[in-house]
């Protein structure tokens, strides 16, 4: 495993929404963001955070995309689609690949904060027609065993899922 320097340029792109459900899924809680971009980063030398969300007008949204303003992350965002029949779609999959692939070249590190398989090829491109070094940030016990091995190093939030969670003060 390679070491980590101070020197290194490091681009951190989130899968917002598989953050968020593993998060409430696994543990019932939010995600820290502000502790989650300290983890990735690194003390490395940050170019760009991108955190992609998906709209659906729900409560509190823009509150929380405001939020993530606020502790430094760039937001993309784009709207839920809903098909007829009532079926949802919002993943970010496509765009977060496609800006890692531009970026790529001006970067030594690339950190994907996800735990999609979908992920892999990108992984496998970045590390070998870029040069970079991969590494995913992701709850282990809801990231594809294939994007864990495919990465350069994978960093396991359930380690210490405390650090990285914030839990909901009105529930007990």
């Amino acid at each position: 495993m390679q070491q980590a320097y101070e020197n290194q340029r490091v681009g951190i792109f989130v899968d917002v929404q598989n953050l968020y459900y593993s998060a409430k899924h696994l543990y019932k809680a939010k995600v820290n963001y502000f502790e989650l971009m300290k983890r990735s980063l690194n003390s490395r030398k940050l170019i760009r955070a991108i955190a992609y969300v998906v709209k659906a007008d729900e409560l509190g949204e823009e509150k929380f995309f405001e939020a993530l303003r606020s502790a430094n992350w760039e937001v993309k965002s784009k709207d839920l689609q809903i098909f007829p029949g009532g079926q949802k779609k919002g993943d970010w999959d496509v765009g977060l690949a496609v800006d890692a692939i531009e970026l790529g070249p001006k970067l030594d590190v690339v950190v994907i904060v996800s735990g999609d398989g979908d992920y892999v090829p990108l992984v496998d491109h970045l590390k070998r027609a870029v040069g970079c070094r991969v590494e995913v940030v992701a709850f282990g016990k809801s990231t594809s065993a294939k994007l864990k091995e495919a990465a350069d190093l994978f960093a396991d939030l359930d380690e210490t899922p405390e650090k990285f969670l914030i839990r909901d003060r009105k529930k007990k």
